[in-house]
């Protein structure tokens, strides 16, 4: 059987039909992961990923998103305004609740990142001395909940013992300085900076109290439209544990030069400080070790009012990815 010649409108027609099939392919390209961060300790890692090639290595687009703390990213995921940030147990079950968000790794400890921290002239040292002070507080933030729902607690102070002041972790050494709070709850580098220019002094740490293990969490839309990405991604991370490992003044210097662009003048001394009190080891625990912890996180949320019920753990703890990564 004999095909006619192609005419002319015919080969515009198959032109076109490629050229719109070329739109397609690229329109149907991955695109770049938002990734959101807090610009505290625990958030330089993520920010030392975003900024050491190594996404770029693994073929990963990303746009970032700062903010002061990973509660606020959390509410930026439930509002599907980025796909992928870092927050402790707490926040990953309140965002769990509100919005269907899923850890795909744990990426750190960061209990001995958080103090809780007292005004220098005052001399406190336990937490029974917060009673009737003003704590400057991330209200909503994991070390937030954990200060109010646990240890204050513990120790014998509830709501209305002591005046919760309303505060983000970047704004507490100022307001101690100003002497218009008397502790804080904070976290690192704002915790080294206080203690060494005699700002503050250390009330408690928080290791003693709960390891912190900090989640990557990500958007359910997000796991689904782009699982390979994911994958290539958790990857990147596998290289960043080597870096923190291998090249800590590689590390430093990243993240000496981000603190250094906001403002915040710190010795090379407070800085390696700061950062040794960050435990970066990317991976997925198995869920005898860690079921056991959530289990007692929701619990305290749930006593708190603020999420009703424990999630099942393997509905929001998705292990497969980082599995993959490491094959």
């Amino acid at each position: 059987m004999s095909f006619p010649h192609p005419t002319r409108r015919h080969a515009m027609l198959g032109t076109g039909a490629l050229a719109l099939a070329g739109v397609r392919r690229a329109a149907a390209a991955p695109a770049p992961i938002r990734q959101g961060y807090q610009t505290n300790m625990w958030g330089m890692p993520t920010y030392y990923l975003m900024r050491s090639g190594l996404l770029q290595k693994h073929g990963v687009a990303f746009q970032d998103f700062a903010v002061p703390s990973g509660n606020i990213t959390m509410q930026q995921m439930v509002a599907r305004q980025v796909d992928l940030g870092t927050f402790a147990g707490p926040s990953l079950l309140i965002g769990n609740a509100r919005g269907g968000l899923v850890a795909v790794a744990l990426i750190e400890y960061v209990g001995k990142t958080v103090r809780v921290m007292g005004r220098a002239d005052l001399h406190m040292t336990k937490i029974e001395d917060l009673r009737g002070k003003k704590v400057a507080n991330q209200t909503g933030s994991s070390i937030g909940n954990i200060f109010v729902n646990k240890i204050a607690p513990a120790h014998g102070l509830h709501k209305g013992d002591y005046e919760e002041i309303r505060m983000n972790v970047n704004d507490m050494v100022s307001a101690m300085l100003a002497k218009t709070v008397d502790a804080m709850v904070n976290v690192e580098p704002y915790n080294a900076i206080a203690e060494d220019h005699g700002i503050a002094n250390t009330i408690l740490d928080f290791s003693g109290v709960d390891r912190l293990p900090v989640f990557m969490a990500a958007t359910p839309d997000f796991v689904h439209a782009q699982p390979d990405a994911l994958v290539a991604y958790l990857k990147a991370w596998l290289d960043v544990a080597k870096d923190f490992k291998d090249s800590p003044d590689k590390v430093a210097g990243v993240v000496g030069a981000f603190y250094a662009s906001k403002g915040y003048t710190m010795t090379p001394a407070t800085l390696k400080k700061a950062l040794s009190r960050v435990q970066v080891d990317p991976g997925f625990p198995p869920a005898a070790t860690l079921a056991p912890y959530m289990q007692e996180q929701a619990e305290a949320l749930i006593g708190a009012k603020k999420i009703k019920t424990v999630p099942a753990y393997d509905s929001y703890m998705l292990g497969q990815f980082m599995a993959k990564a490491r094959a």
